[in-house]
């Protein structure tokens, strides 16, 4: 049981990496709450279902529901944030939320209120580890993570697009006076963090076997609570913070789930750490990663 119970908690905690990546980043360059990130979490899973139907290639609903998300997330850069950046950061958090919730009914009207299947099969191996059974579904979640969350650190550290990231979140006007393109940096940002979110929505569809129109109002509220817990605008925070609350939530539904809903959990982590770290776990800021 407590094996299973760390794998099935670092395969969720891993999903909710991939979702609170891409916020996390728009923050650090922006210092924008961009709620319409869990839009287009819902977006992938969609679009994963659509491509599977057509295909019934897992991968290719993986890459197409990355790509059409990620052009949701450049046009909403473009045409939504950045007319409206210098209006301070409560009216993009409240259009966010609005875009968020408009998606939200657009797709309950495209695709009704029911639940739609994705019943991938994985060709993945079922791996027993000391009587402990990882299925092919959670070894692809947490291959697909692992592959994100190195290609991010390579992006950051080992690239001039990294050095530019930082720069910009370490200082927007110097950054653009010394001659960096500011708005393809941000338009970058919105490009990777929005094909995160799909991607983790493709694969919650896999792993659950389930996509509905309201699938990201939790995703929306659990993002916020780990993108705080791992220090705000900070990449490595978010994922270690995400690890972290997959974890607490499946050791505490485990062996006290009685006492606490599944997804109050995390708010109850949250609550508690910034009661004894009011900062975060971890520095702030993309430029610490």
């Amino acid at each position: 049981m407590l094996l299973a119970n760390l794998v099935e908690g670092m395969t969720i905690g891993s999903l909710y990496a991939l979702m609170a990546l891409g916020l996390s980043l728009v923050y650090g360059i922006l210092r924008v709450l961009d709620i319409a990130n869990a839009g287009a979490y819902t977006l992938g899973a969609y679009v994963g279902v659509l491509t599977w139907r057509l295909t019934s290639s897992w991968w290719l609903a993986l890459l197409a529901g990355a790509a059409v998300a990620s052009g949701l997330g450049w046009l909403l850069q473009r045409h939504l944030y950045v007319p409206i950046l210098a209006s301070g950061p409560i009216v993009p958090l409240i259009a966010s939320i609005g875009v968020f919730t408009a998606l939200e009914e657009a797709y309950r009207l495209l695709f009704g209120p029911y639940i739609l299947k994705l019943p991938a099969r994985i060709p993945l191996p079922t791996v027993r580890i000391a009587g402990t059974v990882v299925s092919g579904v959670q070894l692809l979640v947490l291959m697909v993570a692992v592959a994100a969350f190195a290609g991010i650190a390579l992006l950051l550290d080992r690239t001039r697009t990294g050095l530019a990231w930082r720069a910009t979140a370490q200082d927007r006007e110097t950054a653009e006076a010394m001659g960096i393109d500011v708005g393809a940096v941000t338009g970058r940002i919105f490009l990777l963090g929005y094909a995160l979110a799909a991607a983790a929505g493709v694969l919650v569809a896999i792993h659950y076997n389930a996509v509905s129109p309201t699938m990201g109002d939790m995703p929306a509220y659990k993002m916020l609570a780990i993108i705080v817990l791992g220090g705000l605008g900070s990449p490595f925070g978010t994922v270690a913070a995400s690890l972290l609350i997959g974890l607490v939530e499946t050791f505490v539904a485990a062996y006290v789930g009685f006492l606490l809903p599944r997804d109050a959990i995390a708010f109850a982590a949250l609550i508690l750490i910034l009661l004894l770290r009011p900062q975060g776990l971890f520095a702030r800021g993309v430029a610490a990663r």
